[in-house]
């Protein structure tokens, strides 16, 4: 009777084990997203952060110059951004502020303001690097937009046991749009743009990620035009997002040089 009482508390034992271990199994499975509801949850993701703040280190190499200094960086989404850059000791050199219209520069160390109408050409001036004003903006948040690819199909859509690619293809420019995104979180690590012979011309890699009102932000971005040997490096120390910026305005001396572009 004892061996008989033993072997069913045995196999008690055993189906409460073998239960347990089933509904790890089913509580560990990912959702996997069909490529249309991916690219759409990844967008609502972008467009959740509203105005983002955050302070570290930007480096940018190019052809011309190697520089590294701190910053601070103020956005309010879509139109907005402020930049504060600093030397050794907190020094103020520079600071701009930039809207899709028109932009202020001021150069503390010269006390100059440039000011003008905003342009590719001009940014490319003050920043050193190829970007857009919308660039501009998601190169500093960390994000990607997808807002082109809401209703296109992906010409290659692969799932990994972390990764979700995409892959887009371009039959007019002949380019093709690369993009990886993380399963879990759907932090977006990498986004590349390709020639029509694979020759990789720009490229966008994301790490060190925390979630900002439940949205994956990257504290290391690293973007590089590859055809200009043009390369920025952001890290930052504090990022806080979806609080009021009261208002990204210039304080600038009444003796600055003023110059219009």
């Amino acid at each position: 009777m004892r061996k008989i009482f033993t072997g069913i508390i045995i196999g008690f034992l055993l189906v409460i084990v073998a239960s347990c271990s089933s509904t790890s199994d089913i509580d560990n499975e990912k959702e996997i997203l069909p490529p249309s509801r991916l690219v759409k949850r990844l967008e609502a993701n972008r467009r959740k952060i509203k105005t983002f703040e955050g302070s570290g280190v930007i480096n940018i190499e190019t052809s011309k110059m190697n520089a590294k200094a701190s910053f601070e960086v103020f956005i309010k989404k879509p139109d907005s951004i402020k930049l504060a850059i600093y030397g050794p000791f907190g020094i103020d050199l520079a600071q701009a502020v930039v809207t899709n219209s028109e932009f202020e520069f001021h150069d503390v160390l010269r006390n100059t303001l440039y000011r003008g109408r905003t342009d590719n050409q001009l940014l490319k001036k003050i920043f050193h690097i190829d970007l857009s004003f919308s660039e501009l903006i998601d190169a500093f948040a960390g994000a990607v937009n997808l807002t082109s690819k809401l209703r296109e199909t992906p010409t290659n859509y692969k799932v990994s046991d972390e990764n979700y690619i995409l892959t887009y293809s371009d039959s007019i420019s002949t380019k093709k749009s690369f993009y990886r995104i993380k399963i879990d979180d759907l932090a977006i690590t990498k986004y590349a743009l390709l020639a029509s012979k694979n020759n990789l011309l720009f490229e966008g890699l994301y790490s060190n990620f925390r979630l900002y009102n439940k949205v994956p932000i990257p504290r290391v971005t690293v973007v590089e035009n590859k055809k200009q040997n043009q390369k920025v490096h952001i890290e930052y120390r504090n990022i806080t997002v979806n609080e009021e910026i009261e208002n990204l305005k210039l304080e600038i001396p009444k003796d600055a040089k003023v110059k219009e572009w």
